[in-house]
């Protein structure tokens, strides 16, 4: 499977990955296309064999925090939201661990891991000048291997304890530790998501920092630390709307992977599952990776259809006229506020034009940019694609077939009444190997590009044929949504 592995419609931040038996689970919070708030009242988990991570089944709910649609409750003292969910076995027992805003929490047990769960209590602690809304936000959970239990948990603060393996819900009387992860100014500064695991000897924190697009991670020779900051696994980065983070690390089938999600229907409150395949050095570091659109995959198949939810590059760089000649400057103000133009039509060669070869230059929007949305359950789109938008997939593999000079590429798209161009390019923005047209009514984009052969990086660039004096009028104008693409030998 691809990004994001999971269906279209199901959004599971926050994914702790666990493997149990033969199967991989992903544990989450729950987020809905409509979202106006983080996570809603009800905890899912999905998995998938070990052997097959292309088809994934989901469990339902597994733990509720509100009686719903004839589902009961699983607290009935609150009906507030539950966050980040994480989930260990213990002498043959799945115990969940959630929390609950304005709470302390919940541990919830289970015969199976795929749940349901039942309450089994909430956190037993005798913490001096403790606060309960808070502290045990987002909790991750160790058994290690002398059968001890620690969790780790925080927002704006990085706490530990550990747990009494007979209970699992009993904090340990002295076991409290504050900021095992420093609360700093700089980049590697805790901000919240702790997720513990441990590799040979070595304990691994991985969390989400000051920069929240990110997930870092530090490691210590201790389950109690201290934890040093070793650098950051992944980053939505400036290339596609940040948002938080918050994932873990997960060995499948002897491949390491980092879990994590991002942003979808413009809002930072839809998030949707992710994962890259990742490698731990012998010395313990993790390098970066790149997002992807591979998801599960080694390569995407060019010569099928591409969903455009896929897209793990988004950027609009918006193309703007600088007006460095006085005199132009003020002709084309006058037209632009003065004139009732006809903007169906284009400047006829009377009308004053800009030397757009010269003076365009790009500047990053400062409006809402393009993102991923659904139509339906199964339609999901880029949409606001503006002139300058640019669409990355990585990555394909073309294949090692030189016949021929070219191919052909071919876009489905939703038409906004405007026309212009969607530049086609390879490995990065500059390397062009087509060029395909699109009208007021286009539905379908077609043109023949450059022949290509191995494994590249495709990007998509909007560009609108609005200028001159009418340029005005269109700015910010949606050229068009994408649904898939797809190139043809």
């Amino acid at each position: 499977m691809a990004n994001p592995y999971l269906p279209s419609w199901e959004y599971i931040p926050d994914g702790e990955p666990r493997v149990f038996g033969d199967r991989v689970y992903v544990y989450g919070s729950h987020d809905r296309v409509d979202c106006e708030r983080f996570c809603d009242y009800k905890l899912k988990v999905w998995s998938a064999s070990v052997h097959d991570l292309s088809h994934w089944t989901c469990h339902g709910d597994i733990f509720r925090s509100k009686a719903k649609e004839g589902k009961t409750t699983d607290t009935p003292w609150t009906e507030h939201e539950l966050y980040a969910p994480d989930v260990v076995e213990k002498d043959g027992k799945y115990y969940l661990y959630a929390y609950i805003v304005d709470a302390k929490g919940c541990v919830a047990v289970s015969d199976r891991p795929e749940g349901p769960f039942m309450m089994l209590s909430q956190y037993q602690y005798n913490i001096p000048d403790h606060y309960d809304n808070g502290t045990f936000i987002d909790p991750g959970v160790l058994v290690d291997d002398d059968g001890r239990v620690y969790v780790y948990c925080g927002f704006l603060g990085s706490y530990m304890c550990e747990l009494n393996g007979d209970n699992m819900y009993e904090v340990v009387d002295g076991s409290y530790q504050t900021d095992i992860i420093p609360v700093t100014e700089t980049e590697d500064g805790f901000f919240e998501a702790c997720s513990p695991r441990k590799v040979g000897d070595t304990y691994y924190l991985i969390y989400s920092p000051k920069i929240g697009s990110r997930l870092a991670y530090a490691t210590s020779d201790s389950p109690t630390g201290p934890f040093t900051y070793r650098g950051y696994i992944v980053d939505n980065g400036a290339d596609y709307p940040g948002g938080n983070n918050h994932g873990s690390i997960c060995q499948i089938n002897g491949q390491w992977y980092i879990f994590y999600h991002r942003m979808t229907n413009g809002s930072i409150m839809s998030r949707r599952g992710c994962v890259e395949r990742i490698e731990i050095l012998e010395d313990g570091t993790i390098p970066t990776v790149e997002m992807t659109s591979l998801g599960f995959e080694e390569s995407l198949n060019p010569y099928e259809a591409t969903a455009a939810d896929t897209v793990c590059v988004l950027k609009n760089v918006q193309i703007k006229t600088a007006q460095l000649e006085k005199n132009v400057e003020s002709t084309d103000q006058h037209l632009c506020n003065e004139q009732e133009a006809d903007t169906t039509e284009q400047p006829s060669e009377a009308e004053p034009k800009v030397d757009t070869e010269s003076k365009e230059e790009k500047i990053e929007a400062d409006e809402p940019a393009a993102f991923i949305t659904e139509l339906d359950p199964f339609t999901r789109i880029i949409t606001n694609i503006t002139d300058g938008c640019v669409m990355g997939w990585k990555y394909f593999d073309f294949g090692d077939d030189f016949t021929g000079d070219e191919m052909t590429f071919m876009a489905k798209v939703h038409p906004r009444g405007c026309h212009g161009k969607l530049h086609i390019c390879i490995d990065d923005e500059q390397t062009e190997i087509g060029v395909a047209e699109f009208e007021r009514d286009s539905t379908t984009l077609r043109t023949k590009v450059q022949n290509i052969t191995g494994r590249h990086a495709v990007y998509l660039i909007a560009q609108s044929e609005y200028n001159g004096w009418s340029a005005c009028y269109f700015e910010r104008r949606q050229l068009f949504d994408l649904e898939a693409f797809q190139f043809c030998k």
